[in-house]
C-alpha cells in the first residue's frame, strides 16, 4: 500500500484545489454552464460526488458496488448523466458537504484497503489506479469549472499522474474507437509545469509524442482540441492516437471544438 498512499494523498490535494474554487460561489454562480454541454458547476460536481460515492462502494462493500453496476446496466449510455442532472438538483451547499464527506471516506477506505483489486465499471483497478483515475477526473472536471468561472487552476507536479493514465489508456483509445492498437510501443516526452522532463517508452521508438504536460493531459482528458495544443506527432500512429486519445472510461468522446470554430 505504500506505492499507493502518495497517489491517495494527490487526490486528496486536487480535490482540495476544486474545493477552494467552488466553495466561496454563491447559490446563481453553481448554475453557470461550464463547456461540458448541458453541465453546470453543480452537474461537474454532482457528478463528482457520485463517482466517489461509488468509488467508497467500490472498496468497502462489493455487493453493493454490484447493484450500481446493474442497475447503470438499465441505461449504459445515460445512467452518468441522470446521475450528474440529480446531484445538481440538490441544494449547492448540501452538495458540497456531501461532496467533502465523500471524498474524505475515500482517502480513508483507500488508504486503509489490505490491497487487492477493486471492481469497477470496466477493468478491476489496484488502489493505486483508483486513485489516480479520481485524481484525474477531479483535475478534468475542476478545469471545466475554472474555465466557466475565467479563472486558471494551479499548474502541479500532480499532472504527472493524469499524464500517466494518459499513456497507459493508449490501447483503450484505440478499442472504444473500433481500431486495433499499434503493436509497437510509443516514445512519450513531455516538459512538466516545473520544466521537468517526463517520459515513457523506448528511447528509439519510432512513433512518438511531445510537448507540454499540461497540453497533454488536456488532451487525453479531451478538455481541448488538438489543433489549440502545444503537443507533437511524429509518424502516422502517433498522429492517429492524438486525434483519439481518452483517458476516461466509456464510448468515445465528442471532445471540444477549436478555439475560434463556430458550430
Amino acid at each position: 500500500m505504500s506505492d499507493a498512499t502518495g497517489l491517495v494523498d494527490d487526490m486528496v490535494a486536487e480535490g482540495e484545489a476544486l474545493d477552494a474554487i467552488v466553495a466561496p460561489l454563491t447559490d446563481a454562480e453553481w448554475a453557470t454552464p461550464t463547456p461540458a454541454p448541458g453541465w453546470t458547476i453543480a452537474h461537474q460536481v454532482g457528478h463528482l460526488a457520485w463517482t466517489d460515492r461509488v468509488a467508497l462502494l467500490s472498496a468497502t462493500d462489493p455487493d453493493g458496488f454490484a447493484a450500481e453496476v446493474a442497475a447503470a446496466g438499465d441505461d449504459p449510455f445515460g445512467f452518468v448523466d441522470k446521475a450528474a442532472e440529480e446531484e445538481a438538483a440538490r441544494p449547492p451547499a448540501e452538495l458540497l458537504a456531501d461532496w467533502r464527506a465523500g471524498r474524505a471516506r475515500l482517502a480513508d477506505a483507500l488508504r486503509a484497503h489490505p490491497g487487492g483489486k477493486l471492481p469497477w465499471f470496466g477493468p478491476p483497478m489496484s488502489v493505486g489506479s483508483m486513485a489516480t483515475a479520481r485524481l484525474m477526473e477531479t483535475w478534468a472536471h475542476g478545469l471545466d469549472v475554472a474555465d466557466a468561472l475565467g479563472v486558471t487552476p494551479a499548474r502541479t507536479a500532480r499532472l504527472r499522474s493524469v499524464a500517466h493514465i494518459g499513456v497507459r489508456t493508449r490501447d483503450f483509445a484505440y478499442m472504444v474507437n473500433g481500431l486495433t492498437a499499434p503493436a509497437e510501443q510509443f516514445r512519450v516526452e513531455l516538459t512538466g509545469p516545473d520544466g521537468d522532463l517526463w517520459t515513457w517508452g523506448p528511447e528509439d521508438a519510432a512513433q512518438r509524442v511531445s510537448g507540454s504536460a499540461l497540453d497533454f493531459c488536456e488532451l487525453v482528458t479531451q478538455r481541448r482540441a488538438p489543433a489549440d495544443l502545444d503537443v507533437v506527432a511524429t509518424g502516422p500512429d502517433a498522429e492517429k492516437w492524438l486525434t483519439i486519445a481518452q483517458c476516461f472510461a466509456g464510448p468515445p468522446g465528442e471532445g471540444r471544438a477549436p478555439i475560434g470554430a463556430t458550430s
